[in-house]
């Protein structure tokens, strides 16, 4: 596992501590993000839960044994991936992140982001999607495909495993199609974006709207 960086350990650490908006009236812990600082892979749901919230860590209890046996179907574990949410706090009741908040935490996401350098970024249900990818399609229709994203890495939508553990089996098999490309990008030679003479003007246009999402 590859060691944080200072840099890295000094966002936590701010992270731990932010009072920005009003769930850190209601948080018991910030749960800031778990996993490889070196990671090929970061997976980004939308906001932490009561389990995260008590644990500190993202993505516990059925979801993440779900999480963690898809992981294991395409041969990787938990801890060569980087998990986080757009949130660190929780929202009372689990009910969705409000602008505001959104606002105020996702320098934070940012900066995992651009620190980490994943080649793939998976979001996980369908605010994270349509938050990312800066988008109102909804995650059935986006799920199974690959977009080209931010600072050079691919994006992949998929469900969140509560719906999969919720929902009729269908649910999961597309999860398991969903990570097999996972695997499948993952195994591709990385691109070496420096040898290139510049983007493609799709690549551009969705870069230039991430940037949007992050100021």
């Amino acid at each position: 596992m590859t060691i944080p960086t200072p840099e890295f350990e000094a966002l936590r650490d701010r992270a731990l501590v932010c009072t920005d908006c009003r769930l850190s009236e209601t948080r018991t812990n910030v749960v800031f993000g778990v996993g490889d600082f070196g990671a090929d892979l970061m997976f980004i749901g939308e906001a932490p839960g009561k389990n995260e919230d008590l644990q500190g860590e993202p993505f516990v209890g059925a979801a993440g044994q779900l999480l963690d046996e898809l992981l294991a179907g395409i041969g990787i574990e938990r801890g060569e991936v980087y998990i986080a949410n757009v949130l660190k706090c929780r929202p009372p009741n689990n009910r969705d992140p409000r602008p505001d908040e959104i606002e105020s935490c996702k320098g934070y996401l940012r900066e995992q982001i651009r620190m980490i350098s994943p080649r793939v970024v998976v979001t996980l249900g369908n605010f994270a999607t349509k938050l990312l990818l800066r988008t109102e399609t909804g995650i059935t229709r986006l799920r199974g495909q690959r977009f080209d994203w931010w600072l050079g890495a691919t994006l992949v939508p998929t469900f969140h495993p509560a719906a999969a553990l919720r929902g009729r089996p269908q649910v999961r098999e597309q999860m398991e199609e969903d990570f097999a490309l996972i695997r499948q990008i993952l195994d591709e030679p990385p691109v070496d974006h420096s040898e290139s003479d510049g983007a493609s003007d799709e690549v551009l246009m969705v870069e230039d709207s991430q940037m949007e999402l992050f100021n």
